[in-house]
This record gives C-alpha cells, sequence and structure tokens, in this order.
C-alpha cells in the first residue's frame, strides 16, 4: 500500500516506480479507523501535529569531508542539492537551513534559502535542530531534521516520516530504513536497524543486526538500513538536548539511541531506497556518476 503518489515528475530520481510501504501503520477494518479518526493526530500531552517544518542542519568542520555542505556535485553546492529535494516535500510548511558558518549561510541565501545562524557549541544535527527552532518566529508540532549530505533524497521518504509521527500519537520520533546491501553488511558509516512487530525501533548499530552464530551475512534475512532523516515532537525536540547521554549513545556514536534508552517511542517506517549519502569526498564523484546515469544535466535542478 502505497504510503503517498510517487511524484509525477520523470525528471525525479526513482519516480513513477516505486513501492513505498508504510511498516505497522496499516488502517485495519473500517470501523475501527472511524473510531481512532478523532485521535490519530493527538499528540501526548494533548493537541494536533499538523505543522511541520523541514530543517537542514549544515556545518563547515568535519574530520572526514571539511566544507562539505558546499562541495559541488554537477555544478551546484551539495546544500542546494539537497535543498531542492527537501521544497518537493508536500508535508513541510516551511524549509529552512541551520548554520554555524557564514560561508554556508552566504551561499544558501544566494539560492534562495531561508536561513538561521546557530551556535558552534551545538553538538550535532538533532541539537542544531533545536537551537533553530527556537528562533523561527512560528509554531511548529513537528520538526523534520534533514541530513544535508543526502542530494537525492527523495520527498515521499520526508512525507513518510511526517506521517508515521502524525498517526503513532505514543512516538516522540520517527525514522525510515530500507533494505540493507549485503556489501554494506560490515560498513560502520551504513547504520543499521531492528523493529519490532508494530514498526517501532529496537536498536541501531553500527555493527550488523541480528548477528547469527554463523557470523556471516544471511542472504535470506531482510537487514535494514536506517537513512539519515528524523521527524521529532517539537515539544520532545525541546527537551532532547537537556537528556544526558547514554552509555550506547556513546559507545556506538549515534544520538538516535537516546531516544530509546530514555525510553521513549520511535515509529519507523520501511522505504524503497537507495541510499547515497556523501561521507567523504570520493562519494562526490559516485553521485555525479549516477546523476549522469538518471540524465540529471550539469546544473539542473534534480
Amino acid at each position: 500500500m502505497p504510503i503517498c503518489p510517487p511524484s509525477s515528475d520523470s525528471s525525479s530520481p526513482g519516480s513513477g516506480a516505486r513501492v513505498w510501504i508504510f511498516h505497522g501503520l496499516a488502517l485495519g477494518a473500517a470501523a475501527a479507523a472511524a473510531a481512532a479518526a478523532a485521535y490519530l493526530y493527538r499528540r501526548p500531552g494533548g493537541g494536533f501535529r499538523s505543522r511541520a517544518v523541514g530543517i537542514i542542519p549544515a556545518r563547515f568542520a568535519s574530520s572526514r569531508f571539511e566544507g562539505k555542505p558546499l562541495a559541488h556535485i554537477l555544478g551546484k553546492p551539495m546544500i542546494q542539492r539537497t535543498w531542492e529535494r527537501v521544497m518537493l516535500a508536500s508535508s513541510l510548511d516551511h524549509v529552512v537551513v541551520a548554520t554555524d558558518d557564514e560561508r554556508i549561510a552566504e551561499c544558501c541565501r544566494g539560492f534562495g534559502a531561508d536561513v538561521i545562524m546557530t551556535s558552534e557549541s551545538c553538538r550535532n544535527g538533532s541539537e542544531r535542530c533545536c537551537e533553530a527552532l527556537q528562533k523561527i518566529d512560528k509554531n511548529y508540532d513537528i520538526v523534520v531534521n534533514i541530513q544535508g549530505d543526502e542530494p537525492l533524497i527523495e520527498p515521499e521518504i520526508i512525507d513518510g516520516v511526517v506521517m508515521a509521527l502524525q498517526r503513532a500519537p505514543d512516538a516522540v520520533f520517527s525514522t525510515a530504513v530500507t533494505e540493507l546491501k549485503p556489501e554494506d553488511a560490515s560498513d560502520t558509516n551504513r547504520v543499521k536497524c531492528v523493529l519490532d512487530n508494530q514498526g517501532y525501533a529496537i536498536y541501531f548499530s553500527r555493527g550488523l543486526i541480528p548477528f547469527n552464530k554463523s557470523g556471516k551475512v544471511n542472504p535470506q534475512f531482510p537487514y535494514l538500513l536506517h537513512l539519515g532523516i528524523a521527524g521529532f515532537d517539537s515539544k520532545f525536540l525541546k527537551i532532547y538536548p537537556e537528556l544526558p547521554p547514554t552509555p550506547l549513545q556513546l559507545e556506538e556514536d549515534l544520538e538516535q539511541l537516546k531516544v530509546l534508552e530514555n525510553g521513549y517511542r520511535m515509529k519507523v517506517i520501511k522505504v524503497d531506497h537507495d541510499a547515497h549519502g556523501v561521507d567523504a569526498p570520493e562519494d562526490v564523484e559516485k553521485i555525479e556518476a549516477l546523476m549522469r546515469a538518471r540524465n540529471i544535466q550539469f546544473g539542473s535542478s534534480i
């Protein structure tokens, strides 16, 4: 069952031929759906999750790839490529770039993005989104943290993450996973995820999970790859930076584990997506080769 219709734009990567699976969110019988309709979008503590803002955190300093947001991909800065994709999401009422670097800010203003300056003390993207949210002059119920190094992020995934949080009133966080390629099983930059049978996250790891007795990748098992996108209930995001770091978070260096270790629920959607993040300078050539294969012309919008 599609979670949202594919884009009709034939130039959009993967448009028209993608199967979208909303894990654990089937509506069920008509009578049950009707009875639950009044509570579908109710958030913990009252109110409704309706308005959503997309925030793209971007920093210049990076140990693996300094200045990554400004790296050019077929004639455009990567942050612009990402922003253009995010702007296609129908669920977002507003999109901003949050950065602590004036070079990135100037670049983003040049192509028309709204920019919010944040402090250099932010330890991760979630804290940067939290600070940006406090500086926005409008109230939002959902904040979507979209990593700026996914220049081929699909807007349908953003919409699905928003919908997941709207339809799971007991969750404060939503995210997305896709099929893990066997060759990525040992890649610690590819974060793996396991879910319960209701579509809630159990655990995330840089190692392969689950891990079997043979110590080998099971080609028959549907391993899941976590995608770098996070939907937050805005009330939860405001308290998230105040939660102390947790042992599993520190050991795996995965901030989403702090959510789980503190007992909060996280809704996850499964999507069909060929993940193409940029972690190192050599990944730029891979992205450009893919874009050329998809007939995305030099300097054009994707």
